[in-house]
């Protein structure tokens, strides 16, 4: 029985189309109104008093993917420091700066939080270099490449609820498929009018090609997509002077005069610029100069950061670790092995559709991707795990 009556009911529902109201009142003629939202199916709870990219939120916050994150790498791994960010950190950045944003440009701020809790959903332990390896052995095994924004997806439509997915809104999938914040745009305009069926042909044609462009849907989007560049281009600067990869007097003088050389005055300067320049208009810009300081902060990073041998020590045993449990638990499926971690850490319970439309290879893939990075060591034979550094 439920704890409240039809009037109550009704009360609550008027609450909503009030709150939908408000909106149509205070945000701007291109955000998204909840009321727009679209799912695949409504259920009951989907039509509940509760607005759409709300019930998102909730929905990702309580997933076992999202509780996962605490124990992600962000940009270094397997070095021991209790101050330099995971992805758990970055994710809640992202949130905060595009919040931030869309709310001077009266935007919808539960989508935009719903795609930026969700958008690093799919990444793999390790990190960036953890998704090269994964990607590699997925193209090997022929189910395309690894993407982490794909896997996104992937976990939150297909996997998370032991295969019967959240049934998310399609706006908010589509911001955390199209949310790449490596790609470098000086203006982006959000491609309106997009279905399922678009956002299926986008997730297979990234698989086939990673270099496929994406562009959001949504100004709310398009916000999360320019606010992750914002929360990881300074975080990551200030990260590598924490650990004694460079030092603040290497910053190039020419960024510091227009981005500082700290990173909240980074991402100060950076939010600032984007509301002046995209304020009542349907795209997000940044003004010309610090859309080149911008892209010569990343040149800057990739250079002396995520290319630098001093954090790349122990790529190559992590390439082989990839390797050898990705060919362990695809014999294991292969050999029906129930004793494997892969049946009693992930498909036990699972449901018959996820089995039954996924094949070995996809499966193992689901399973390694959805590791943190202590459980990827902790399923290593104990004399090749990587011993973390510490600095």
């Amino acid at each position: 029985m439920e704890p409240y009556d039809q009037a109550g009911i009704a009360k609550l529902e008027e609450l909503r189309r009030a709150l939908d109201r408000r909106e149509e009142n205070i945000l701007a003629p291109n955000a998204t109104m909840s009321r727009h939202a679209l799912r695949r199916k409504l259920g009951k709870t989907e039509k509940g008093y509760r607005q759409a990219f709300s019930l998102d939120v909730d929905r990702i916050l309580h997933s076992m993917a999202y509780t996962r994150y605490i124990d992600k790498t962000q940009v270094f791994a397997l070095i021991r420091n209790d101050h330099i960010t995971h992805r758990v950190l970055h994710v809640q950045l992202v949130s905060k700066i595009a919040r931030t944003i869309g709310r001077f440009l009266r935007l919808n701020e539960d989508l935009i939080e719903a795609i930026a809790l969700g958008h690093d959903i799919g990444h793999t332990p390790f990190g960036h270099d953890g998704e090269r390896c994964l990607s590699q052995l997925c193209f090997k095994a022929g189910i395309g490449y690894f993407l982490h924004n794909v896997q996104s997806i992937q976990f939150l439509d297909r996997v998370e609820r032991k295969g019967r997915g959240w049934n998310l809104c399609l706006q908010t999938m589509d911001g955390i498929l199209c949310h790449d914040g490596e790609i470098h745009n000086a203006m982006l305009e959000p491609v309106a009018g997009k279905s399922f069926s678009v956002l299926e042909h986008e997730i297979a044609a990234k698989k086939q090609n990673p270099d496929h462009p994406l562009v959001p849907m949504t100004m709310e989007g398009c916000v999360v997509r320019m606010a992750d560049t914002i929360a990881y281009i300074g975080r990551d600067l200030e990260d590598a002077i924490r650990l004694g990869i460079l030092k603040r007097t290497e910053i190039e003088p020419e960024i510091i005069k227009v981005l500082g050389d700290t990173n909240g005055t980074i991402v100060y300067r950076l939010v600032t610029d984007i509301i002046l320049n995209s304020y009542s208009h349907n795209f997000l810009a940044f003004s010309p100069g610090v859309s080149e300081a911008l892209q010569r902060l990343k040149d800057f990073n990739m250079e002396k950061i995520y290319r630098n041998p001093l954090i790349k020590s122990h790529l190559g045993q992590i390439q082989s670790l990839f390797e050898l449990l990705f060919e362990q638990f695809l014999r294991d499926l292969e050999d029906g092995n129930e004793d494997s971690a892969i049946f009693k850490g992930f498909l036990s319970d699972m449901s018959k559709d996820y089995i039954d439309s996924h094949s070995p290879a996809e499966i193992v893939r689901d399973f390694i991707a959805g590791m943190t990075d202590q459980y990827f060591i902790r399923q290593c034979p104990e004399h090749l795990r990587p011993e973390p550094v510490v600095r």
